[in-house]
């Protein structure tokens, strides 16, 4: 059975045209492998200059309608742009920006009209990146639980709170979160989302010390909210209405927007058992090694399939339902099978950043770190099944809708 795409001549022409404008465009440093590379300012700077060509273009939000800033295109040009890269191991955004996928797709979805021609355009052309903040101290997975507190105060909201594992290197413009503006009423009726402006008096970022980094976003941080005044403008969806804000945006948190992107992590791997010698022979010589190196390739696959097919779904506007909490959940247990294939099949190799061991520019020590950590963000195991069964209608006598993630 085949499971590829299949690409009309028009399809392959445009193709040809994204590959030359990438080719020209994607420098240097966007094309080195080693880890830390990933880390560096200047890699920052050169992910937000393409970014901005690309917004130029209506590439950087191409499946977005063209009167906000987007590409206006299909879904099949729209892989395409995807696709080619992926060649570069480049993802659209090509910078940490989940506040402004997710919150962008939100206010597209349930902002006013005004309030999609001011906020929209900037993160369409690139010229904003958002972080989104919704976990805080007390509150992770079980997101109706925050404490952050959004009181209105004439044409303001004063924002008083923490939250925390968030976002990346170097900042953002804009902070996409969720607080309380209504401590007296019940929980998912108190919640309402906001789009604040990061420069804002009195809002403060403290780096966070943790096990791993994301070779997407960096370090993570806790943002600190003491009596922020936000325009009563920011909130979008209205007020106490966050609950049904949140039916867009952690659907797609949650897997139900897919993702078209091979596994990078395997070339590298594959790579490296090749070159690499244990006990006088190559570890790829190895039976064992082979076959799992094969288990491997198999949780790879069977991840980049469930992407598609979400991926598919969502820009098609074809029926959903436990899809997106599926794709997610084997994702997170997927990650951790893979990293134990690893360390069998390099054994301690796979753990050192000695420079005179480490494996794979350093890409395989940091997924043995990542592995673990990221069963969490997104919603746990846990919470993605019982999303899962919910839409099944299993336990309840209706079963649970999948949220709106483009307008009707």
């Amino acid at each position: 059975m085949n499971f590829e795409v299949e690409y009309t001549a028009e399809q392959q022409r445009f193709r040809e045209e994204v590959r030359s404008f990438l080719e020209e465009h994607v420098s240097d440093i966007l094309r080195r492998s080693d880890v830390q590379d990933g880390f560096s300012f200047e890699h920052y700077q050169a992910q937000r200059a393409l970014g901005r060509k690309l917004g130029e273009r209506g590439w950087l939000f191409p499946a977005a309608p063209r009167q906000y800033g987007g590409g206006g295109l299909d879904f099949d040009h729209t892989v395409v742009i995807l696709e080619e890269l992926d060649r570069f191991e480049l993802t659209l955004p090509p910078y940490y920006d989940s506040g402004g996928t997710l919150g962008s797709a939100s206010i597209l979805v349930w902002g006013s009209e005004e309030q999609k021609r001011h906020f929209l355009p900037p993160i369409y052309r690139g010229e904003v990146r958002t972080w989104q903040l919704l976990t805080e101290p007390g509150a992770g997975s079980d997101v109706a639980s925050v404490q952050t507190k959004a009181i209105r105060d004439g044409d303001d909201y004063v924002v008083t709170g923490q939250k925390v594992f968030v976002g990346s290197d170097y900042g953002a413009e804009r902070l996409w979160t969720l607080a309380v503006t209504d401590p007296t009423a019940p929980r998912h009726q108190n919640l309402s989302w906001f789009m604040i402006d990061a420069e804002l008096p009195g809002i403060s970022v403290q780096p966070m010390e943790l096990l791993t980094r994301s070779d997407a976003g960096g370090v993570k941080n806790s943002v600190f909210f003491d009596a922020v005044r936000v325009p009563a403008f920011c909130l979008v969806g209205g007020e106490n209405r966050g609950w049904d804000v949140a039916s867009t945006h952690l659907e797609l948190e949650h897997g139900g927007g897919g993702t078209i992107r091979s596994d990078k992590l395997l070339p590298r791997l594959m790579s490296y058992a090749r070159s690499a010698s244990l006990d006088g022979a190559a570890i790829a010589a190895d039976l064992d090694a082979r076959t799992q190196l094969v288990d491997y390739f198999i949780d790879s696959e069977i991840h980049r399939l469930f992407g598609m097919r979400n991926y598919y779904l969502a820009h098609a506007n074809k029926p959903r339902a436990y899809e997106g909490p599926q794709l997610n959940s084997f994702r997170k247990q997927s990650q951790v099978r893979r990293a134990e294939t690893i360390l069998k099949a390099l054994g301690y190799y796979a753990l050192t950043t000695d420079p005179s061991y480490i494996a794979a520019q350093g890409h395989l020590e940091l997924h043995q770190r990542s592995a673990i950590v990221g069963t969490h963000p997104g919603g746990t195991i846990e919470i993605l099944k019982l999303v899962m069964a919910r839409r099944l209608g299993l336990g309840r006598n209706t079963r649970e809708e999948a949220g709106q993630i483009t307008r009707e």
